[in-house]
């Protein structure tokens, strides 16, 4: 793996964790990483200054994340499955 792939993947990691602790909470609404990734999907689009490969890879990993996360939530997988 190339250092982008390495970004990706920790990046992928490191957000769907995070979003499967934050959706154990009391009072969880999945709509609420529905609308992040709304953020995060403009954010990574917003690329016309040209922030560089890596910081892409990052992004892209969270994309995904929160992607994947979402799909199986709405599917109706608990955390623990996830």
């Amino acid at each position: 793996m190339d250092l982008r792939e390495d970004v990706f993947h920790e990046s992928y990691e490191l957000t769907y964790n995070r979003l499967t602790s934050l959706s154990k909470l009391e009072g969880f609404d999945i709509s609420l990483f529905e609308g992040e990734l709304e953020h995060l999907m403009r954010y990574e689009e917003q690329d016309w200054a040209g922030r560089g490969e890596i910081k892409n890879s990052e992004i892209s990993g969270q994309v995904m994340a929160y992607q994947v996360f979402i799909r199986r939530w709405k599917r109706g997988s608990q955390p623990e499955d996830i």
